[in-house]
């Protein structure tokens, strides 16, 4: 009878009280004055600057140094996309079958990105991949190549930099959704005559794909608008949107196409989770109920 009655607690929907919506609305209001007021006013001066209309968005359509920006933008973030899902599965992979003395070791160099800074990690790629930096010196004592690698200052450290960014996070993301997997599952498929591959294939894969989406998630949409590392290791020749929007605020002083382009991205965002949205449910591969 006990258990019945939890069940039953269990099953009765949420409804909000007036005692509930009153506990959210300082967060509403923090949200409104420091999000999305500012949103609409960088989309305000879109449709004004330098006069009104939607010249400035016309102007995003009809020009191809700014296609090509979108172009650049969109390429780099899905390469950096599905290299950090590849190498973050493998990571996240291990962390769940091995040791624990060996996830603790390997959790604590996948956090320690986090504690320094990205302009220093984009200084010491700049460092690694430079004409003479380490590598290129590396492959020229071994005598694999005849003349220094052109690994700067152009999409591959670009991706290289991004991706060494985003790999923790897609680590964390998808090793917090194979942590909820039931090892027994896997087991049961091996009992039941699967072979190795194909209990990973047809179990464990699927079971873990929430994980992959969340981290694609959130690795595509911060690709789109980083700044820092395609700006230092880029050097303006594998140019992406944010350090455009930059370009045209700070040194041209063209408010109405920056905040255009600005407004561009932040719709182009939402746009994707809306039709992410109508794909897979965001909730649950998020964690919520």
């Amino acid at each position: 009878m006990f258990y019945a009655s939890r069940a039953i607690v269990a099953r009765r929907p949420f409804r909000a009280t007036l005692g509930d919506l009153a506990l959210l609305l300082p967060a509403v209001a923090l949200l409104g004055v420091f999000y999305l007021f500012p949103l609409f006013e960088i989309l305000r001066i879109s449709l004004v600057e330098p006069r009104p209309g939607l010249g400035n968005y016309v102007q995003l359509l009809t020009s191809a140094p700014l296609r090509q920006v979108f172009i650049t933008t969109f390429r780099v973030s899905a390469l950096t996309t599905a290299i950090a899902l590849v190498l973050g599965y493998v990571v996240a992979y291990v962390l769940v079958h091995g040791s624990a003395r060996l996830a603790k070791l390997m959790l604590v160099l996948v956090l320690l990105p986090f504690w320094i800074s990205t302009l220093v990690r984009a200084f010491a790629w700049i460092v690694l991949l430079r004409g003479q930096g380490l590598i290129n010196n590396l492959l020229l004592s071994l005598g694999l190549v005849g003349q220094p690698l052109d690994l700067m200052y152009n999409s591959v450290g670009v991706v290289t930099g991004m991706v060494h960014y985003m790999v923790p996070l897609a680590i964390l993301t998808i090793y917090a959704q194979m942590r909820g997997i039931d090892g027994r599952l896997v087991r049961a498929a091996r009992g039941l005559g699967a072979g190795p591959l194909e209990a990973f294939l047809r179990v464990f894969l699927p079971l873990s794909l929430p994980g992959i989406v969340a981290a694609a998630i959130l690795i595509f949409i911060s690709s789109l608008g980083f700044f820092i590392t395609p700006a230092l290791l880029g050097g303006g020749k594998s140019l992406m949107i944010a350090e455009y929007i930059s370009f045209l605020i700070s040194d041209t002083l063209n408010w109405g196409l920056g905040t255009a382009l600005a407004s561009t991205l932040a719709i182009t965002v939402f746009a994707l989770l809306a039709l992410l949205s109508r794909t897979v449910d965001l909730r649950h591969v998020f964690g919520g109920r």
